[in-house]
């Protein structure tokens, strides 16, 4: 889902693709139904070209209840914004009361109606007819866009009744929401990154805000950009609220009747809000455009700047796309200097990451130029300091990226009993603090350090389930993904950073959520974007391979990295432009743009870029 960058370097990133989401059909590639004689199933709706349009034929004069239940399908599928089309086959009641936006569905396949649909209900035999629909669940979208996996079986029943006036048959008992199949859900719908900021977080001198990603899906072909704008302005989504602020002020919305919004000849976006000028100050409006800007660029890459007006058409703020990424730091929009890996002698080296050479050279400091043996290192999202794991996974160094420096002592230890029980690789933030978990079965824990000088404190994990083996915090320092493993499987969860407030509680990780659950053995993994994560696993009963995953769970739609034999260990980059990198059978390799993998290194291994 291509929302998080700018740059088109990687396959399969993109969230402007058209992949996938809300809700558009209950019974999309339902099944059809005889008016007699068995029911038969039908095949969610097969792709199609994502850029042309659908538009749906209203209920035909007699249509029977096979014909009415087909066409309400198809008018779901199509490209009607408010569903008046769809409306048309459903009784008036159920048509007033039937609120598509409340929920998504997705199922494996189209949904099939049970084939015990029985007739009464009415002075005739024939006068009704329920059914029931059924299907195996991938997913739900809910009210707010937000997308989440699910399993278990669907079942709801649906009514048709034939009005005794007319004689013309209708739908008149639904479910609220709607239902599809997985290729319908793929096919109209894509996911979109919109942007809050951190509540808790600033970075640099200039303590700028930390942009966080919060993806949702909407029509892809129903005016986007205005579905978008809504949904930033009411807020985040419910996983996600706890830990970001919106600057728009409560009560915002868009004008009465404002549609269709989109760039001028001059890549330049009007935002028409019920705001006046009184109510926003200068640096909150510049805010409210940063999070348009950031947010409209996953459907609009051209967009170069953003107008807010207010009640009157008065002009609140604009803003520029360079302006925005110096008011606001994005993952996405930092690109790293360097790519970092250990050398044949377990040593910290490291080579220009625009480079298309293969010599790298020693960093500067003692983990660059003394002795200690390393097994795996993070540098700092500035490159100014770096976090190393030696002794065999014992201990964890901190250290400064300046020669002269020394080691020192190690600032976590570990008890475990082999290296595979003992630290994991650690993980920097944007806003300086170093991550970390030890695997030791007896004491396993997760750490953060804060600027990564202070003394580690010990992070609550309470719906933990399994061992951590794997610990990576996303660049926002609001996200962490973790591997952890269960009954003899690593499953990829994200969690959600609750940081101290000063009541005590200390940080805790929360709310922990199924980013790949299809895989069953995740072993490798690296943040890949602001809301994307790329991954090494397997599936049950399947070989090992490497793919894009979404935060929230969600399938990427798009090509994965070219296969690789015995990858060990990955590294990417939130900027798409900067080359994959990985440690295989083959050492320390990379995959540029449009290219196959290289060699890089035969005796390298950890490769990290700063994160």
């Amino acid at each position: 889902m291509g929302a998080d960058r700018k740059g088109g370097a990687r396959p399969g990133s993109g969230r402007a693709v058209a992949y996938a989401a809300l809700g558009a059909v209950l019974l999309a590639g339902c099944a059809s139904m005889p008016d007699s004689g068995d029911l038969r199933n039908v095949e969610s709706t097969p792709r199609q070209d994502t850029r042309v349009r659908v538009f749906a034929m209203p209920p035909a004069e007699g249509a029977g209840p096979a014909e009415i239940m087909q066409g309400f399908l198809e008018a779901l599928t199509s490209d009607d914004p408010d569903y008046d089309t769809a409306r048309k086959y459903l009784a008036s009641d159920a048509a007033s009361h039937w609120r598509p936006e409340q929920s998504t569905t997705v199922l494996a396949n189209g949904p099939s109606i049970e084939p015990d649909c029985r007739a009464g209900g009415g002075t005739e035999p024939s006068s009704s007819v329920t059914c029931v629909l059924a299907g195996s669940r991938v997913a739900t979208v809910d009210a707010q866009l937000a997308y989440q996996p699910a399993g278990g079986a669907f079942r709801k029943k649906v009514h048709l009744t034939r009005n005794p006036k007319n004689g013309q048959w209708r739908i008149d008992g639904l479910p609220n929401g709607v239902v599809m199949g997985k290729s319908d859900f793929q096919r109209n719908y894509t996911a979109v990154d919109k942007y809050y900021f951190a509540s808790d977080a600033a970075v640099g001198a200039a303590g700028q805000p930390v942009a966080v990603a919060d993806p949702v899906f909407v029509r892809s072909k129903v005016d986007p950009m205005t579905q978008m704008v809504r949904s930033l302005i009411g807020g985040p989504t419910r996983w996600l609220r706890p830990v970001v602020r919106s600057s728009f002020p409560t009560g915002t919305t868009l004008q009465k009747d404002a549609s269709g919004l989109a760039p001028d000849d001059q890549n330049k976006l009007t935002v028409p809000l019920n705001l006046k000028a009184s109510q926003v100050t200068g640096p909150k409006c510049t805010e409210m455009a940063t999070q348009v800007l950031f947010t409209l660029r996953n459907l609009a890459p051209t967009l170069e700047s953003v107008e807010l007006q207010g009640v009157g058409g008065h002009r609140l703020c604009d803003l520029s796309e360079e302006r925005a990424e110096s008011l606001a730091w994005r993952g996405s929009a930092k690109s790293p200097e360097n790519l970092y890996f250990l050398d044949g002698k377990h040593r910290l080296v490291r080579i220009p990451t625009g480079s298309t050479g293969t010599s790298a050279v020693p960093v500067p400091g003692p983990l660059g130029e003394g002795d200690k043996a390393l097994e795996s290192v993070a540098v700092s999202r500035d490159e100014h300091t770096a976090a190393g794991v030696g002794d065999q996974g014992r201990s964890l160094y901190v250290t400064s990226l300046a020669s002269g420096g020394s080691l020192g002592d190690a600032v976590v230890t570990s008890q475990g009993p082999t290296p595979a029980d003992r630290l994991t690789t650690p993980s920097w933030d944007a806003r300086g603090d170093l991550w970390v978990a030890d695997r030791d079965p007896d004491h396993r824990r997760l750490y953060v350090m804060e600027q990564g000088a202070a003394k580690p404190r010990e992070v609550a994990v309470p719906d933990l389930s399994g061992q951590i083996k794997d610990a990576r915090v996303a660049a926002d320092g609001v996200r962490i993904a973790l591997v952890v493993e269960k009954d003899g499987k690593q499953s990829l969860l994200i969690g959600r950073i609750q940081r101290d407030d000063g009541t005590g509680q200390g940080t805790s990780v929360v709310e922990l959520r199924s980013a790949a659950p299809d895989l069953e053995q995740v072993s490798a993994l690296s943040w890949a974007g602001d809301s994307r994560l790329l991954v090494v696993g397997r599936e049950q009963g399947g070989v090992l391979q490497m793919r894009y995953v979404q935060v929230d769970g969600a399938t990427l739609d798009g090509p994965a990295p070219g296969a690789l034999p015995g990858v060990r260990a990955i590294a990417a980059s939130e900027d798409e432009r900067v080359p994959l990198v990985a440690y295989s059978d083959d050492g320390i390799v990379r995959l540029p743009s449009g290219a196959q993998w290289q060699k890089v290194d035969k005796d390298g291994s950890a490769p990290v870029y700063p994160g």
